[in-house]
């Protein structure tokens, strides 16, 4: 009878000491050293995940984890890549894993930012190699071939905005997130719908239309995004933009070449021969990008313009410039001559010097 109780006793003490002690595994908070960042990827197992978060310092038992997983009847826990970085306990990790609260990670995409400049601000976020990028957004014209089918890249239609990806996303994700965007805004302004709108972009490009173009000539939302890229390249300044954009499609119609330096600078990005300035001889660069050699827009956008870019391609000032250069100031000096561009030119260069 002794041993009969010596047992049952033991046997209960060891209940409650596991009663215990998965009480302690499962409700005791762990924190992390640091930021622990966990990436579970799809098709992992229970066993698996509890061994990431244990590597990680995110929880202090394995076998505590699968179980409380189990006694909430295996209710699904969702990949992704998760941030820990405050104390929690089994109970809280799990129920985020089942929430799906993954890391997001931030993604500036500034105006005028080219396809190359994004590419490395994926990279530098850690959402994968610039270079993968680069590759969709060079390929996968699909995305816009509704409204700009004879796009040779994503470039122009990814967007400028503030971005939040998980490292779940593809490359290809991502440029259709930048392009959803873009479409978002474009029908906001009436510049990828609407009669009306279409009316004014044909009226805009009458204005640069020469006689005889080729069939494979851009369309008007193209010629529009094309401008806006060349425009948001060349000023800063919103209220300028109207202004520019006047000078290069007073150029444009009388068929003069429309000289725009950063049209040089992508082409020399493309060639990947861009070397961080231009000099006399990068005019002579052989591109169809480079409007020094080349009459008329370039084939592509050179960039990725913003709001206030594609508003002024679409409702250009109505003035007889022909020439623009920069004050030394921060803003531009417009001429209807080359005689005054050329005095502008001088009071340029002076203002520089004395600096």
């Amino acid at each position: 009878m002794n041993i009969v109780r010596k047992i049952v006793w033991l046997v209960l003490i060891a209940v409650v000491g596991t009663a215990g002690w998965f009480a302690w595994a499962v409700m005791t908070p762990t924190e992390p050293s640091g930021q622990a960042f966990v990436l579970l990827r799809p098709g992992s197992s229970t066993h698996h995940i509890a061994a990431e978060l244990k590597t990680a310092g995110v929880i202090r038992s394995e076998e505590a984890f699968v179980l409380w997983h189990y006694y909430h009847h295996g209710r699904s826990l969702k990949a992704g890549e998760y941030l820990f970085d405050k104390p929690a306990n089994i109970i809280d990790i799990q129920k985020r894993l089942r929430r799906g609260d993954v890391y997001f990670h931030t993604v500036v995409v500034p105006e005028g930012y080219t396809m190359f400049d994004i590419a490395r601000a994926i990279e530098a976020a850690g959402l994968g190699p610039a270079d993968d990028f680069l590759k969709e957004a060079q390929s996968d014209t699909a995305l816009i071939a509704d409204f700009a089918p004879q796009a040779r890249s994503l470039e122009g239609y990814l967007f400028p905005d503030t971005y939040e990806f998980s490292r779940m996303m593809t490359m290809h994700d991502m440029a259709a997130a930048m392009v959803k965007q873009f479409r978002t805004v474009a029908h906001q302004m009436n510049l990828i719908s609407g009669e009306s709108a279409q009316a004014r972009l044909r009226v805009v490009a009458d204005r640069a239309q020469s006689a005889g173009a080729p069939p494979e000539t851009p369309n008007d939302v193209e010629r529009t995004v094309i401008m806006a890229s060349i425009v948001e390249k060349e000023t800063a300044v919103a209220e300028e933009r109207p202004l520019v954009a006047s000078v290069y499609y007073n150029r444009l119609a009388k068929k003069i070449a429309l000289d725009a330096d950063p049209s040089i600078i992508y082409a020399e990005l493309l060639a990947g021969t861009y070397q961080g300035a231009l000099h006399h001889a990068d005019m002579q660069f052989h591109s169809p990008y480079n409007t020094y050699r080349n009459a008329g827009l370039p084939p592509g956008p050179i960039g990725n313009p913003g709001r206030s870019a594609l508003e002024a391609a679409m409702h250009p000032a109505e003035t007889d410039y022909y020439y623009f250069v920069a004050d030394a100031q921060g803003h531009h000096r417009f001429a209807h001559t080359i005689e005054e561009h050329n005095k502008n030119v001088l009071a340029y260069r002076k203002a520089m010097r004395g600096r």
